[in-house]
């Protein structure tokens, strides 16, 4: 246990990582059933099929970021023997159940919707109530996207990466989740008022299905991409190059080392990198450290009072044992100078050629 826990810290210290994320999407999760609530009423009393679509969008998006909060309460488990690297990809597991969730109930009962109305197109009613409500959804949608984009941009200067490329590679899958969808949805707000305004002045309910369809479109596209993000990291992806080629540098810049090579560093969710290489050592420095330990004037004359091969056996068998415990040292001193210039790196793997 004192290993796992040196490996991957303690409850408290990953309880203290993943707060973050917790807040986004425990605010995601209040704000969206808070709209849908006000959205079914608005579709109720206006008969939109605009807004039916965006209270299917809220409840898809309150139901989707539920598992989310169900991915981060199981990534912060302890690791344990049949999961000796922790729970951490679990959040790329509910993030990938919340993509197929957003693909198939959104986008597809959105789309459904949208294409029955073009057929029995039906009348709009109350549609000032239908605004007030867009704009108070407007309002929540946005306080939600404002705590997720903080909370992704602040995980993005901490790994040293863009914005862009933290949404594409990030290591927080939850909050980059909350942050599209709550973009799709303040997109769909927009796209189901100019629905509305449109079939309103022109008195043709054709537009407010057209608008339900196109904000289906815009939600296949968001579960498409996370879909497609969060498989990626559940196969076990790589890395950024950038970074690797970085530690590799730092491995190689070290004196101990004559060349690195088969190097795999994958990345195992939540801020947890799993490194391996086979390293060449020095021979020549690993004995040099060794004899720089020995009194060499007394290790001579040792030497030269031996009588027989069997005694010089025992001294090179010695000497080869004292050998092997200091590179057994330096394996351990380059792991830790990984681990402290590297520290998403929690595992380290070097095999000696």
């Amino acid at each position: 246990m004192e290993h796992e826990q040196e490996a991957f810290g303690d409850r408290e210290e990953r309880v203290t990582f993943l707060k973050g994320s917790a807040r986004v999407v425990a605010i995601a999760v209040a704000s969206n059933f808070a709209i849908l609530l006000i959205k079914l009423i608005a579709y109720y009393s206006t008969g939109s099929a605009s807004m039916l679509s965006e209270a299917i969008h809220s409840l898809v998006d309150a139901l989707n970021q539920s598992l989310l909060a169900i991915g981060i309460a199981q990534s912060i488990r302890q690791p344990d023997p049949n999961h000796p690297y922790g729970f951490s990809r679990a959040r790329y597991v509910y993030s990938l159940i919340s993509g197929v969730g957003i693909f198939f109930l959104g986008a597809g009962v959105t789309c459904y919707h949208g294409v029955l109305n073009l057929v029995h197109p039906p009348t709009l009613e109350a549609l000032p109530i239908a605004f007030s409500v867009l704009g108070a959804s407007l309002l929540m949608e946005s306080v939600s996207l404002w705590t997720a984009l903080k909370q992704v941009r602040r995980s993005a200067d901490e790994s040293g990466v863009s914005l862009k490329d933290y949404v594409l590679r990030g290591r927080d899958p939850s909050a980059v989740a909350v942050l599209l969808e709550d973009g799709a949805a303040i997109t769909g707000i927009f796209v189901a008022t100019i629905s509305l305004m449109l079939a309103h002045l022109t008195l043709n309910p054709v537009y407010d299905a057209v608008g339900s369809i196109t904000i289906g479109g815009l939600l296949g596209a968001v579960a498409l991409f996370l879909i497609n993000r969060n498989s990626s990291a559940l196969v076990g992806r790589s890395i950024p190059e950038e970074r690797l080629r970085q530690i590799i540098e730092l491995i190689e810049s070290d004196n101990m080392i004559r060349s690195i090579h088969d190097v795999k560093a994958t990345d195992l969710g939540a801020d947890i990198v799993q490194f391996k290489a086979e390293v060449n050592f020095d021979g020549r420095e690993v004995a040099r450290i060794h004899v720089s330990k020995l009194n060499l004037e007394e290790l001579l004359k040792e030497i030269q009072s031996f009588r027989s091969v069997a005694e010089l056996e025992k001294f090179l068998l010695e000497h080869g044992e004292q050998v092997i415990d200091v590179l057994g040292s330096e394996v351990d001193r380059i792991e830790t100078i990984i681990k402290k210039k590297a520290p998403e790196v929690r595992h380290v793997d070097l095999e000696i050629l």
